[in-house]
């Protein structure tokens, strides 16, 4: 009770602030801006457009000073690994040039290499904005694989251990007038043990379900213009049964003063503004008539606008978006919404052909989501990689829903030293992807079946619902399931029908038997959870093709007609049987020597996407349950 009359007394003197400071807030009034979630800039005002990945690599905190520095850098190899006793933070000894964001082992890149690298090094010079000069400057990395060391003009300015997060640095107090020199250093080590590589190859060539490996910067580098004191972060938590959320601002150090002007629309019309007190942490309930639920195909997204202000001044201003929508696991059936969901998702693993980990451009994160849906699937999981901040934006904008992963494969689980690399760089996906509505679940580890150390697995289990409670979550897909897992899954590539249904004909038994992976003994017991066969079919389809290397489970099928006969049956036998919630195929295209797609490597459908769709959209027993 004391909490709640705490609440309404927050509430009662927030709109007591808004009526007071009401007067002086025309300088950020005015008619709703156009939908940002619809409309984000590609770049800064006057800024060239002839670079690679122009568009804003941050969708979901939006700030109008940045700056792309995508482009042409000098590059040098270190295969020595002593680049920075030859004086290369100072800018010596480079003698090739790369395209930024693409891995030096792309075509993109301009580069191509394939060997091992065991360091890199990167070099370009910029210049500031002149309305910059009473900012704090970011510098921003979103990706860069592994252990990434910054220098600007000669000094070291911090570095990170990671390939797939962000990360960033307060480059202010290194910066001087007119040119600036920036110098970065990259090291890999895929065969070491101690780092997370997802399907990078441990060998010098691709070999089975392993492809080329990236090494260095591999998504957009930019620059940011931010205040002393800005927002740093933002997380919904939107809570349908109220017709509210749960807004929580962020800034990067306690306000000095100042209050949050926040104003929410959707499809341009305003629904909601109010003013509150800038604090370190500050919550805001929003309610909001009429809510619009996020859903599959159905992707309402309100558009949100944050100002933080002191008197009439705006110090700092934020665009962000957010979806509406609940997932749970009640028995053994899923339900988003509240209405019983069956998953019908298809493996993606998020390589091209020339940018390997790096799409080419903007367009084709949004072609995948497309083409995806065009055959009939609602869902991806997004296998053993952090996809780019980019991809799960159109996901958010085409109401496709998406299973988190991390690449973990690479990393030995049986050595404990390497739990506290692992469970920070998990914690920055999971505090990365918080508000995106598509994410639906997460799932830190995939088929370990090999010596675990005790409580390795458990402990980031409870780690992620502990961070993230509105998700279900998976503890090692197709691998042992060590956690009170929320979703028990499993992978099964048989392609015998027969054999392949028999294998879920236990979960109709009283009580149920379940289907697993490895050693059943290694299992904690199945507790009636929804099932997923999150890895299925993988059927090998490619007529032509003459590398040797080339491969897909089970026997080539003789026809095309072959082929869609025996996906129909397959994936009807999990349709069909009304105690599985949801199925992932191997897989949506071609990568490499793995040619089970559905399209191949260039994602040229290999079938008619509406026969496939009309397989895939068949009601699933598990929904049609009372």
């Amino acid at each position: 009770m004391k909490s709640f009359l705490n609440k309404k007394f927050i509430c009662f003197s927030n709109f007591i602030i808004f009526i007071l400071l009401f007067p002086f807030l025309s300088f950020i009034q005015g008619r709703p801006s156009k939908d940002f979630s619809s409309s984000l800039r590609d770049q800064r005002p006057g800024e060239k457009k002839n670079i690679p990945r122009p568009e804003y690599p941050r969708p979901e905190l939006y700030r109008e000073s940045w700056l792309n520095l995508n482009g042409i850098w000098e590059f040098a190899f270190d295969f020595s690994n002593s680049g920075e006793e030859a004086g290369k933070f100072l800018g010596v000894g480079f003698d090739r040039t790369i395209l930024v964001p693409f891995a030096p082992e792309s075509p993109l890149s301009g580069i191509g290499f394939l060997d091992f690298m065991p360091a890199v090094w990167y070099k370009r010079t910029f210049i500031l904005p002149e309305d910059w000069s009473k900012k704090n400057v970011l510098l921003h990395f979103e990706a860069c694989d592994y252990e990434t060391t910054v220098g600007i003009n000669g000094h070291k300015v911090g570095s990170h251990e990671g390939g797939y997060t962000p990360f960033s640095f307060n480059i202010t107090a290194y910066l001087k007038p007119g040119e600036n020199l920036i110098i970065v250093r990259a090291r890999d080590d895929v065969r070491s043990g101690r780092q997370a590589t997802g399907k990078q190859s441990h060998r010098l060539e691709s070999y089975s379900c392993l492809y080329r490996r990236t090494t260095g910067i591999w998504q957009t580098v930019w620059l940011e213009a931010v205040p002393e004191i800005y927002i740093e972060q933002l997380r919904f938590y939107p809570q349908k049964e109220r017709d509210e959320a749960a807004l929580f601002v962020f800034f990067n150090q306690p306000p000095e003063g100042g209050n949050l002007f926040v104003r929410l629309s959707f499809q341009s019309k305003e629904v909601y503004k109010a003013v509150y007190t800038a604090e370190k942490v500050t919550f805001i309930p929003i309610k909001i008539k009429d809510l619009k639920l996020w859903d599959i195909k159905q992707p309402n997204l309100y558009d949100v606008e944050i100002i933080y202000f002191r008197g009439k001044e705006a110090i700092d201003r934020v665009k962000s978006y957010f979806g509406f929508r609940t997932i749970e696991a009640r028995g053994d059936r899923i339900f988003l919404n509240d209405r019983p969901l069956f998953l019908r998702f298809v493996l993606d693993q998020g390589f091209y052909p020339d940018g390997i980990y790096t799409a080419p451009n903007d367009e084709a994160l949004k072609r995948d989501i497309e083409i995806a849906q065009s055959f009939g699937f609602n869902g991806a999981r997004l296998h053993q990689k952090v996809f780019e901040r980019r991809f799960l934006y159109w996901a958010d904008k085409f109401g496709y829903l998406v299973w988190g992963e991390f690449p973990d494969w690479g990393l030995d689980i049986s050595n404990a030293e390497n739990f506290l690399s692992f469970q920070k760089q998990w914690r920055k996906v999971l505090n990365r992807d918080f508000n995106h509505p598509s994410i639906i679940g997460w799932c830190p580890f995939n088929e370990r079946w090999e010596v675990i150390y005790p409580g390795f697995i458990e402990e980031i289990f409870h780690l992620t619902k502990e961070i993230d409670p509105t998700r279900l979550v998976i503890d090692s897909s197709g691998g042992y399931h060590l956690a009170p897992t929320d979703v028990y899954d499993a992978h099964n590539y048989e392609q015998n029908i027969e054999v392949f249904a028999h294998a879920f004909s236990g979960l109709l038994e009283d009580p149920p038997k379940v289907f697993v992976n490895g050693d059943p003994r290694r299992h904690l017991p199945y507790r009636g959870q929804p099932y997923f066969v999150s890895e299925y079919g993988g059927i090998w389809w490619n007529p032509g093709q003459r590398d040797e290397k080339a491969w897909g489970y089970g026997a080539r099928p003789k026809t095309a007609e072959e082929f869609i006969e025996r996906y129909r049956r397959l994936t009807q036998a999990l349709l069909e049987n009304p105690k599985i919630a949801g199925f992932c195929y191997t897989q949506l295209y071609d990568i490499e020597q793995e040619v089970n797609g559905l399209c191949n490597f260039e994602r040229q459908p290999k079938f008619d996407q509406d026969i496939i769709r009309s397989i895939n959209e068949q009601r699933a027993a598990i929904e049609s349950r009372k």
